[in-house]
């Protein structure tokens, strides 16, 4: 049997693995792969938005769920948010150099999955056949 090497890589014992349960990488990789948290760092890479024009971007999201994905972001070091002392108040969110690169990563996959859509489609069509 041959084993991958990145799995293995991935796998061997060391301070921070994703494959420990109590590691808080998991946590991190929560955030990052979370439905929302994909999009607002996508959305945000190589700009800075205020919120409607984040939640405009990020069609079906929730206002409640992006305030909450933002914070989550903002906590986790991914996303700046700046209040402008003015009336009536003015928010921004802008990614720091550690949520730029975190959206580098995802922004990736993003483009994987719309270049992909049609063939996943066709094998869930497929499978769905099958399956009847």
């Amino acid at each position: 049997m041959t084993t991958d090497p990145q799995i293995t890589s991935l796998s061997a014992p060391r301070e921070f693995s994703v494959f420990s349960a109590q590691c808080p990488s998991r946590s991190i990789l929560d955030r990052i792969t979370s439905r929302w948290g994909v999009l607002v760092l996508a959305a945000l890479r190589g700009r800075v938005l205020r919120f409607s024009e984040l939640r405009r971007t990020v069609e079906g999201v929730s206002e409640k769920m992006l305030a909450q994905t933002l914070q989550t972001l903002e906590r986790e070091g991914f996303v700046r948010r700046t209040a402008y002392p003015v009336v009536p108040p003015r928010v921004e969110y802008a990614l720091t150099p550690l949520g730029e690169e975190a959206a580098g990563l995802v922004v990736g996959f993003v483009q994987w999955a719309e270049q992909k859509a049609p063939e996943v489609l066709r094998a869930r069509a497929d499978y769905d056949a099958r399956h009847r």
